[in-house]
């Protein structure tokens, strides 16, 4: 079985740098999980209004609202099974910035050929993820459609109160480390979130996910 980025993207898959390819192709089959660690050289956020907004997010870790320069991090890319028997790859990103430790919690799923991201400790946010390969192989990454779900609530999150997500992640030949850039932007309101940084990657045997990355409930509805 392929990894679910290599059935999202095909044959545009093969066009990825060759050490995207080993990252993105973490799955129960090739038997390896990824854990980044490195330096995000800035995390900014909007103008003030958006501080509000940023710290509901906080509560179940899908947004950070602090800012830093120089911020070490951490990236837990662990593939598992979910309880519904879906194959599913964590993106944890742990960040200690001025003694705070913050984390974003994201899981993703492959869904009739799309990637589905879950985000928060709750999977209450489905994504659905437009992948694509840029001409230096790098992997391009934006945020579509969001749905809300809790309990028996379900519903299509309104672009108007929610971010898009803008992400590159690219290999630094030269420096031997990962490149990620990130932006989250409101269709009306312009820029909400972003950082950008460096990271090398520790390959380690995989079958399952730790307990700790896991979300605290699994998420049937896409």
């Amino acid at each position: 079985m392929t990894s679910i980025f290599e059935t999202a993207l095909g044959d545009d898959f093969a066009r990825l740098h060759p050490m995207l390819q080993r990252r993105f192709g973490v799955s129960l089959d090739s038997g390896e999980a990824c854990i980044g660690r490195g330096v995000m050289s800035e995390i900014r956020r909007g103008p003030w209004w958006t501080v509000p907004f940023l710290q509901i997010g906080r509560l179940r870790n899908i947004l950070v609202p602090d800012v830093g320069t120089d911020v070490p991090f951490r990236i837990d890319n662990h593939p598992y099974l979910d309880p519904f028997g879906r194959e599913t790859v964590t993106f944890v990103r742990e960040y200690d910035i001025g003694g705070r430790r913050r984390r974003f919690d994201a899981t993703m799923i492959l869904v009739e050929g799309r990637v589905v991201d879950y985000l928060g400790t709750h999977q209450h946010l489905a994504v659905d993820l437009d992948l694509a390969v840029d001409d230096e192989g790098g992997l391009m990454l934006t945020s579509g459609a969001q749905r809300f779900y809790e309990g028996p609530i379900a519903f299509r999150f309104p672009m108007l109160f929610s971010g898009r997500a803008h992400l590159r992640e690219r290999f630094d030949d030269e420096l031997g480390l990962f490149r990620i850039d990130l932006e989250v932007r409101n269709d009306r309101f312009g820029f909400l979130f972003g950082y950008r940084g460096t990271f090398a990657c520790d390959w380690v045997a995989a079958s399952d996910a730790p307990d700790d990355v896991k979300p605290v409930r699994h998420e049937l509805r896409t």
